[in-house]
């Protein structure tokens, strides 16, 4: 049975992992656009990832992965 505090923790992932993939992005020079383009992935999913607002599936973080040329523990790395 889920707790409140247990749905906090996956909010605190969920911003967590976003903040992580929008610093990436920035770092490459990356517009939302074209990194959800390299991904695959719809162009209005990324603003909802980088806000926390996605739970995000595991085909969803390779595939982001895959675009900044990292593992899945690299991207995952400090979490």
């Amino acid at each position: 049975m889920s707790t409140l505090h247990e749905f906090s923790r996956m909010d605190d992932i969920r911003e967590k992992f976003g903040s992580r993939i929008k610093d990436l992005r920035i770092a490459r020079g990356y517009s939302q656009e074209k990194l959800a383009e390299i991904a695959d992935l719809d162009r209005t999913y990324i603003p909802g990832i980088e806000n926390g607002k996605r739970n995000v599936s595991l085909v969803v973080i390779e595939k982001i992965a895959k675009a900044f040329n990292l593992t899945l523990s690299e991207l995952l790395n400090d979490l």
